[in-house]
């Protein structure tokens, strides 16, 4: 039972609890008490407030209620909360002390629910879940007029099996990476208030720009939040999930295998299984699309793919490069079947990607061969844009100079980007531009060619050709998903180069030319990957034959001791100081980690990991 004798008299070591605020009321039979949740993550429980009498008498306390963001007296300090329960029994005994201030409406009961529901399912405090399905500033009240709009009809294949989709509880939509998807956005909004989520900021305004120039409705998460609230489309990317919407009669859910719906930060959600919750609380359909689906959500939901001769068209022709009988180290990474394609003159520009940042990943000594490595942490150096040989682990750094021989020449065995912009230079006799990620946002001037990691893509707009020049590196990563992000980043690729009339062209440098996902794309058809890859979860035990969570940090070891050898639950580790943790369901393995106490100190826990 939670406790109420200490309210508002936490001890934070700041100043000393001041009772300036405690309040009598003239009217005892006039008494109204909130039940307020600090938005304080370190303090997850609830506290009893008093409503000011004064706030009763003149009319501000009719515009109070759950989910309604106020200020309180607490430790000595004033901070911000939320009202999760209303005219709440007063405990006898107990001196209640007021509200401060009435900051404007927050999330309703509904999200409220789901976001109790999100800190059970990701082990998380329910304060960070509320933080962000509140609005970024302050709503006093929602008045904006909802406006009933007649929705117009799309003919197509597409816009058929989108409205036999709506009519469902749950539908999966394997749509090419070039294919329309205007027609799914109109028969989405032909269902009345509907939340649709995309994954990008940049696809976000697209979107929103297209549906308004045909008349829907749309609010834009979050700037748009107290117009959200009063009907239409809402759109947005993933902290949209929590986003309010007037009457939900339908939840729209484009690209669902992009890693951006995950959270990267603890507690580490997933708006797919989010807005999937959502829409069975509310008994309404869900549709989720992508030119790939993950496991989890053909194991979730009826599968509907296009025809054969739609989906071929909606990919790009795919070129195998076979690097099998080059020399992997004479060879260097640009084979010469590259040399015709960087030269190539064309009105849109190519797009190289390599996921490695920096100068060298791996560097061996020109004179004795000897690879450089840190010798206090016994791995590879990397090599920076200065030429600074750099340890990955710590912050230890030398120049460039053999440890064992002396010489200050070596042979770059696994270019990073930064190298390979010089190499692609000098093999195209064109100027090469890098791109980075960090420039997210910022109008790229006009090159013939671009080179980057796979942020990249998210920079350019189109292309005549993208050319993956290490993709083993995608297929060969150590995390169980490789193929499913392998397939996932050439449909990036893909997306840039539109339908396969548009004469674009997707380049592959491999030495697996017979690999199940690179098959899968050269025949435009996913779903040859699909029994193959969920033969082998199942055989190993993986999602979405079971249930992960991973814990790392500091306090790991002292978490996993706590845990003990509950019933039901395998543990797998340590490596690399963190461990798995395996059930064969989320509900088993999420209700024993929630009755573990947490100690203190750095403690990352991670469910369903997307790089385990």
């Amino acid at each position: 039972m939670t406790d109420f004798s200490e309210q508002g008299r936490f001890d934070f070591g700041e100043v000393e609890y001041s009772k300036a605020t405690d309040e009598s009321y003239k009217d005892p039979e006039n008494v109204r008490v909130v039940r307020v949740l600090p938005d304080v993550v370190a303090i997850d429980r609830v506290f009893d407030y008093l409503v000011p009498e004064a706030w009763i008498v003149d009319g501000r306390a009719e515009n109070l209620g759950i989910g309604s963001r106020v200020r309180i007296p607490l430790g000595g300090r004033q901070v911000g909360g939320w009202v999760i329960d209303d005219y709440v029994e007063p405990l006898n005994g107990v001196r209640l002390r007021s509200l401060s201030k009435h900051n404007g409406v927050g999330p309703s009961v509904e999200v409220i629910d789901l976001a109790r529901w999100a800190a059970w399912r990701w082990v998380g405090s329910l304060s960070t879940f509320l933080g962000t399905a509140s609005p970024p500033t302050i709503v006093k009240k929602i008045d904006f007029p909802y406006r009933q709009i007649q929705v117009e009809t799309c003919s197509g294949s597409l816009a058929g099996r989108a409205n036999r989709a709506f009519k469902s509880d749950r539908t999966v939509l394997r749509i090419p990476p070039s294919g329309d998807l205007t027609p799914i956005f109109l028969e989405a909004a032909r269902m009345g208030d509907v939340l649709a989520l995309v994954p990008s900021i940049k696809q976000v305004k697209f979107f929103a720009r297209e549906l308004r120039t045909r008349g829907i409705p749309v609010s834009v998460m979050p700037n748009e939040w107290a117009q959200a609230a009063s009907g239409g489309m809402v759109l947005g990317n993933r902290a949209a999930a929590f986003a309010p919407v007037k009457n939900l009669s339908a939840v729209l859910l484009i690209d669902e295998h992009d890693e951006s719906y995950q959270e990267e930060r603890s507690p580490t959600w997933n708006a797919r299984e989010l807005v999937i919750e959502r829409a069975r609380r509310a008994n309404v359909p869900c549709v989720i699309t992508s030119p790939s689906p993950s496991l989890e959500a053909l194991n979730w939901g009826e599968l509907v793919a296009p025809q054969r001769s739609e989906e071929r068209t909606g990919w790009p022709v795919v070129d195998l490069i076979d690097r099998c009988a080059d020399d992997p180290v004479r060879s260097g990474l640009l084979s010469d079947a590259l040399v015709p394609i960087l030269r190539r003159e064309d009105r849109s520009p190519i797009v190289c990607v390599l996921n490695r940042r920096g100068r060298s990943r791996l560097l061996a000594c020109s004179e004795c061969g000897v690879l450089a490595r840190c010798e206090k942490h016994h791995v590879p150096f990397v090599q920076d844009e200065n030429r600074m040989l750099i340890c990955s682990i710590a912050d230890c750094r030398q120049p460039e100079i053999c440890g064992l021989c002396g010489s200050t020449r070596f042979r770059n065995l696994r270019a990073g980007v930064n190298r390979i912009r010089e190499e692609l230079e000098a093999l195209a006799r064109r100027p090469v531009m890098e791109v980075t990620a960090s420039e997210e946002g910022k109008s790229l001037p006009d090159f013939p060619i671009y080179v980057g990691t796979e942020a990249v893509l998210h920079r350019v707009d189109k292309a005549s050709r993208v050319i993956f020049l290490d993709f083993d590196q995608e297929l060969l990563a150590p995390r169980f998903r490789a193929v499913e992000h392998a397939v996932a980043l050439l449909a990036k690729g893909a997306r840039l180069l539109g339908v396969r009339d548009d004469g674009g062209r997707l380049v592959i440098q491999t030495r697996q030319v017979d690999h199940d996902a690179l098959q899968a794309v050269l025949h435009a058809d996913p779903g040859r990957l699909t029994a193959t890859e969920l033969e082998r979860r199942r055989l190993l035990k993986l999602p979405p034959y079971s249930a992960l969570v991973q814990i790392s940090g500091k306090s790991a070891a002292e978490f996993i001791s706590r845990l003990g050898t509950p019933s039901g639950i395998e543990i797998l580790g340590p490596r690399k100081d963190s461990w798995l943790i395996r059930a064969d369901s989320y509900d088993r393995l999420i209700g024993v980690l929630n009755t573990v106490e947490r100690p203190s100190g750095r403690l990352r826990i991670e469910v369903d990991p997307l790089r385990a």
